[in-house]
């Protein structure tokens, strides 16, 4: 974490809750470092019994900002804020088995069914509060990171809390169209979350670990990172090709399939001709996933053994960059099995791992040409991947032009179809 100098002056002084809820429309509880409301109603209930009594509650930290009338960003305390206003606002009750208040009962009731006396104990109860003057964003990221830690922030809450043009160009990418046609929420940054995830695939050429720690030092590697630069754009161009691709809500999208198929369609783009698989993109997918759930409701002995290894990459490590290439490289293999006539990017003459590896399933690792052997069982490591049609001929460089051969017979075939 960065030390700095810094002129913030500090402003301590307690604010009764009806001067808070005065000022309610003056408070941004959801500066964009802050984490989204996350409190259920009984930690809410537990907070205003404690009001109730008359206990203590932690200070909140507000930044002053400039201008008037004056207004107020929330960098700690926002979950108890939004409880106060709630209560005030009757969206929750005290719980049915709360204790009294000395004499009087609390259970099951809202705020305008408390008693008077305790109506106005809760309006006059004062929350100490910290305002914050002349800081700047890096100084208050600081602070935020400083009062959370210890606390249950999530990794992606805490990166979005650091300074840089990393964070600053991640929050951009969350509002692309993709997020809003993908199957999962918001909820804890998760889109942040994801949308962090292809830039450091981006800037890893590929399958690469992913995890909160290649995040963490992904952000403070490159706190000035060119929003305008090569990577940037490669990003922004996959995630307009998945929305072209799926341009509508499909809850088939979940966190992990969409970073699967980034890195399929980034594959796709730079090693295929892409332009003429595109069309069909949707309705594989569509089918992938169907496919996919038929396989999980199979017992194991059942289920096909590649599915079921498909399976344990989306359940464990989908992090890990051997988990991440060998789901790009399923689907890759399932969609070159749909379409075997999908051709290299300007069909350059070597086939791409996924085309070899799909050539050699389809052959079972059978020599195909037996020219000098009569169809000879081979490893993985001792074949080599032929054009059917010679790439001297005019021959594509595509799974359906593809065949198992071995060395012997590769060598005698040379230009001969």
């Amino acid at each position: 974490m960065r030390h700095t100098e810094t002129n913030v002056k500090i402003n301590k002084k307690p604010w009764p809750l009806t001067t808070i809820r005065g000022l309610r429309k003056r408070i941004n509880t959801n500066p964009d470092f802050q984490r989204p409301a996350v409190w259920s109603t009984s930690q809410k209930q537990l907070l205003i019994d404690t009001i109730l009594r008359d206990y203590d509650v932690p200070k909140l930290y507000w930044r002053l900002l400039p201008g008037e009338p004056k207004r107020y960003d929330v960098v700690d305390g926002q979950q108890r804020l939004r409880a106060v206003w709630g209560f005030f606002d009757g969206e929750f009750a005290l719980p049915k088995n709360a204790e009294p208040v000395g004499d009087l009962p609390i259970a099951g009731k809202r705020y305008q069914d408390l008693a008077d006396g305790l109506m106005i104990q809760f309006d006059i109860y004062a929350l100490d509060i910290v305002v914050l003057e002349d800081t700047d964003d890096d100084e208050v990221r600081e602070m935020f990171l400083r009062l959370q830690n210890g606390t249950s922030l999530k990794a992606q809450e805490k990166r979005n809390a650091m300074p840089g043009k990393m964070r600053e160009f991640v929050r951009t990418l969350t509002g692309h169209a993709l997020f809003k046609n993908v199957g999962f929420a918001n909820t804890r940054l998760n889109h942040d979350l994801v949308a962090a995830q292809m830039v450091c695939l981006e800037l890893g050429g590929g399958p690469t670990n992913i995890k909160n720690s290649d995040l963490n030092k992904m952000y403070a590697s490159n706190e000035g990172f060119e929003s305008a630069g090569k990577e940037a754009k490669a990003v922004k161009r996959v995630m307009d090709e998945m929305v072209k691709v799926f341009p509508e809500k499909t809850p088939e999208l979940e966190r992990y399939n969409v970073i699967s198929l980034y890195c399929t369609i980034s594959e796709l783009i730079n090693q295929y001709s892409y332009s003429s698989i595109q069309p069909h993109l949707h309705d594989w997918f569509i089918d992938f996933e169907s496919r996919r759930r038929h396989q999980d409701e199979l017992d194991e002995d059942q289920a096909d053994a590649e599915w079921v290894s498909y399976r344990e990459k989306i359940s464990h490590t989908t992090d890990s960059a051997d988990s991440i290439r060998a789901r790009m490289e399923f689907m890759l293999r399932d969609l070159l099995e749909r379409h075997p006539d999908l051709p290299r990017k300007d069909n350059l003459r070597s086939f791409t791992h996924v085309q070899k590896m799909t050539v050699f399933r389809r052959d079972k690792g059978l020599c195909q040409v037996r020219a000098k052997c009569s169809g000879e069982k081979l490893t993985w490591d001792n074949w080599q991947c032929d054009h059917r049609l010679p790439w001297s001929k005019g021959g594509k460089t595509t799974v359906e032009n593809g065949q198992v051969a071995c060395s012997s017979c590769n060598a005698s075939k040379g230009d001969a179809t």
